[in-house]
């Protein structure tokens, strides 16, 4: 009996490896970027806006956010392991990349489940298009501060 659950521990852990192979990315835990860059009006991620104009549209004066371009760092977000940060890349009101920039860092158990669970946040976040995306089993607070950051993301993309 003692095997058998072993042996289910090892296929499972070894396909969420593949799973996460398999949907790419390359999950960063790095030092957090100071400020985002955009292209349009060349503020940074600090000043967001509210009403019809968003920062980082390449259009002046346009509503929806449905032009924005650029890159945008969402806000750190502090967790029981740690912080954690992302990035979205937006062309044209569509992000078409999420980079984790800080992920769970307080010690070797949750980095690896954060660099576990990261491919698979970015995969759902850029399917859905949105931060209304499943948490990843098993990494509940990695999953809490990516949706969170992502959101404040997407926020200051203005989409």
């Amino acid at each position: 009996m003692r095997a058998r659950i072993i042996a289910g521990g090892v296929v499972s852990s070894i396909a969420v490896l593949v799973i996460g192979w398999q949907l790419g990315g390359q999950p960063a835990v790095t030092a957090p970027t100071q400020q985002s860059t955009t292209s349009g009006s060349g503020t940074t991620g600090t000043g967001s806006t509210s009403g019809g104009t968003s920062s980082g549209t390449t259009g002046a004066g346009t509503t929806g956010g449905s032009s924005a371009s650029g890159t945008f760092a969402g806000d750190t977000t502090q967790t029981r392991y740690g912080p954690v940060q992302v990035q979205i890349t937006v062309a044209n009101g569509k992000i078409t990349d999420v980079t984790a920039l800080q992920l769970t860092n307080s010690d070797g158990r949750s980095v690896q489940i954060s660099q576990q669970a990261a491919p698979i946040l970015r995969q759902e976040a850029l399917q859905a298009q949105s931060a209304q995306i499943q948490s990843v089993s098993g990494a509940t607070f990695t999953s809490e501060g990516y949706t969170t950051s992502l959101q404040s993301a997407i926020d200051k993309a203005g989409l």
